[in-house]
């Protein structure tokens, strides 16, 4: 794993637990639970650098999910990426995750919280860094789920500090979600939803006027539109870009075409995380890196995008 280089304190918003599990973790976890892993994890757990779409992508996560069943090897996984975390420079991290793909062996989307909450715990006595736990709605599941999910966060609100919406937005909108939501709202847990990413300007104006967003996950496909841009910019709503993954999936066509830097000096609140740190092979300064090596990026746009992820976190309902 990379060293950081800088003193910058570092806040990472968007990281899914399910890609971020070490691969030698995978490995561990497979073999405890008696799972028969055909061809080295890492082939498995890693995507190439240009999978063609979210879909392919995805497909990446499915071993870590399959082993990541029991309270136990949520524990597990909750408190490394939090190590991972602190030798990453990171001061403050947002974890997200969705309980409800992890009761295969009868875990309720309750115990699949505790379980991460406690790893969080575990991690950040060991290490000082602060962080957040995010619940994830599915944009395929009913909005019934939806709703169980946002049920779910409100009953831990003493360690969720917000919810959002994944999914692949070319197949499903997001105005079936509302009422999970509008009950997250009313209650007063912040949101973020994907948008932007598989989809163009159009989801994001879905995510923030119909489901309220106050962060929007990646939103790179925002450029051409500039009424958007402005609502962006105006309301200050921050967008949860991570390069690496954003090529992978085929969001940009590659890191030179990537709008972090462009956004940032245009008034925008780019902010920078890695999406999944073991799908995308990853870490911030890696992506950091990555940017400074293919646009023109420096400690100043660095500064700036951690300044800006700051700002936009929910620590105020996270666990410091």
């Amino acid at each position: 794993m990379s060293t950081p280089t800088t003193r910058i304190p570092r806040y990472e918003l968007h990281c899914h637990l399910d890609g971020s599990v070490r691969p030698d973790t995978v490995a561990d976890l497979a073999r405890e639970q008696g799972i028969a892993v055909r061809r080295p994890v890492r082939e498995l757990v890693v995507a190439p650098a240009h999978c063609g779409s979210l879909t392919t992508f995805l497909t990446y996560i499915d071993l870590p999910l399959q082993v990541l069943q029991t309270p136990d090897a949520l524990t597990r996984a909750a408190r490394e990426l939090i190590e991972d975390w602190k030798a990453d420079g990171v001061v403050y991290g947002e974890v997200r995750f969705a309980p409800q793909l992890h009761g295969r062996h009868g875990m309720t989307p309750d115990g699949a919280v505790q379980a991460v909450a406690e790893g969080l715990a575990q991690g950040r006595a060991t290490t000082g860094v602060s962080t957040g736990l995010l619940l994830c709605c599915l944009r395929h599941q009913s909005p019934d789920e939806s709703l169980a999910v946002a049920e779910t966060a409100l009953r831990h609100r003493n360690v969720v500090a917000g919810l959002d919406l994944a999914g692949d937005e070319t197949l499903y909108t997001a105005q079936p979600h509302r009422a999970a939501f509008d009950l997250a709202h009313n209650a007063g847990l912040p949101c973020t939803v994907h948008a932007g990413e598989a989809a163009g300007p159009e989801s994001m104006w879905e995510a923030i006027d119909i489901l309220g967003a106050r962060r929007i996950g990646h939103g790179v496909r925002c450029t051409a539109d500039t009424a958007l841009l402005n609502r962006l910019r105006t309301d200050r709503i921050a967008l949860e870009m991570c390069p690496t993954s954003n090529v992978q999936t085929g969001a940009v066509r590659s890191l030179t075409d990537h709008p972090a830097t462009p956004l940032l000096a245009d008034g925008l609140p780019v902010t920078i995380s890695t999406d999944t740190r073991t799908t995308s092979d990853t870490t911030l300064q890696r992506e950091f890196d990555s940017l400074r090596h293919n646009i023109d990026w420096t400690s100043r746009h660095e500064a700036l995008a951690q300044e800006n992820a700051a700002q936009a976190s929910f620590s105020s309902t996270s666990e410091q």
